[in-house]
């Protein structure tokens, strides 16, 4: 089936709305659209300016690194196989570290040479996948972040306004235990007496457990091409302990000091990766439908995974239903989905791509 650069329409959408209420029937849906053709042209572009293959790792606002990226990422990989050089454009705020490090292990599987081309924002986890690679190369718009823990665990504090767990970092908890500390003459006791009435301590030892997973990864990504262990062990600390704020923006100045291999983005290069930056925005926008004040339908798209001839991606395809006595929302009609988008001898293929 051949891909209009209109809207991606969803085969369910029929079978969808035909259960919905009649309310929910007069809205038209609305769909965000699939680029593939503008992407495509502007990949093209930068791999000539850098005379070798380039894949694209990026997520919006609202999307995350997660688990189902490295299979999907996998599925980018077979079209293009192994390469002596890679480069990798990234974009996103993060998400799970683990994930961070199957990611990377997949990327130097395919390629031993490889280069992070970070344009943009490269936050948490992604800042990992960024430090897997020989080089990173970033231009005036460009930052990497700590990598310092932050949870919203199951026994962390209720925000009572939203009704929702709030987020607990450990930069935090260690801030605290060393204020009671340099005032302790004012108190008495220990300071976990006190802490544990609003923290849960279960909530405490899930904080230091993922600061230690942090730094592990951190250390394991970056001896893929560091040999020396105290190198790996000094930066890793560093960046999980050494900033006051998880999203304290590590410019290319800041990161040539901690002793990363930074380079300057050749300028070329990085205006074409911010024109392909405006397109997956374009493609990641808001495309909720409003049924009423209490239910809503979300089509938006959150990741994005691409090299010349495939592209991957995550679109949200469910409804919304606000609990008002709980004060929650639920999920309903979940068809959310990865889809996939192949030119394949000129034809221009596209399909829902399975992850379990």
């Amino acid at each position: 089936m051949e891909l209009k650069e209109t809207n991606y329409k969803n085969e369910k959408l029929d079978e969808i709305n035909a259960e919905k209420s009649p309310i929910e029937k007069d809205r038209k849906i609305k769909q965000p659209p699939v680029l593939f053709k503008n992407t495509q042209s502007l990949i093209s572009k930068v791999e000539e300016m850098l005379g070798h293959k380039m894949i694209v790792y990026w997520t919006s606002g609202r999307g995350s690194v997660c688990q189902n990226d490295v299979l999907a990422l996998y599925e980018v990989f077979k079209k293009i196989g192994k390469n002596e050089q890679l480069s990798i454009f990234i974009k996103s705020d993060g998400g799970d570290v683990e994930a961070a490090l199957r990611i990377v292990n997949l990327i130097r599987t395919y390629s031993e040479n490889v280069t992070a081309l970070v344009p943009l924002n490269c936050a948490s986890a992604a800042t990992m996948i960024a430090l897997g690679a020989n080089e990173i190369s970033m231009g005036p718009l460009s930052f990497i972040t700590a990598i310092d823990s932050s949870i919203a665990h199951d026994l962390s504090p209720i925000d009572e306004r939203e009704n929702s767990r709030v987020t607990v970092s450990q930069d935090e908890l260690q801030r605290i235990i060393r204020l009671w500390g340099e005032n302790s003459k004012e108190h008495h006791g220990h300071p976990y007496t006190d802490l544990f009435q609003y923290v849960h301590p279960l909530v405490i030892g899930a904080l230091d457990r993922s600061s230690s997973l942090s730094i592990k990864i951190c250390k394991e990504i970056l001896s893929y091409h560091i040999d020396d262990d105290n190198e790996c062990d000094r930066i890793s600390n560093h960046l999980n302990s050494d900033y006051p704020s998880h999203g304290y923006p590590i410019t290319a100045r800041e990161a040539t000091r901690i002793g990363l291999n930074i380079s300057n983005l050749n300028e070329d290069i990085n205006n074409v990766l911010l024109e392909l930056n405006k397109h997956y925005s374009e493609m990641a926008q808001k495309a909720l439908t409003d049924y009423d004040e209490n239910n809503y339908h979300d089509n938006e798209i959150s990741n994005i995974l691409e090299t010349k001839g495939t592209q991957v991606f995550y679109q949200n395809d469910k409804d919304w239903n606000y609990i008002p006595n709980e004060r929650r929302w639920q999920v309903l009609n979940n068809e959310s989905s990865w889809r996939k988008i192949e030119d394949i001898d000129g034809k221009v293929i596209n399909d829902t791509f399975y992850i379990a």
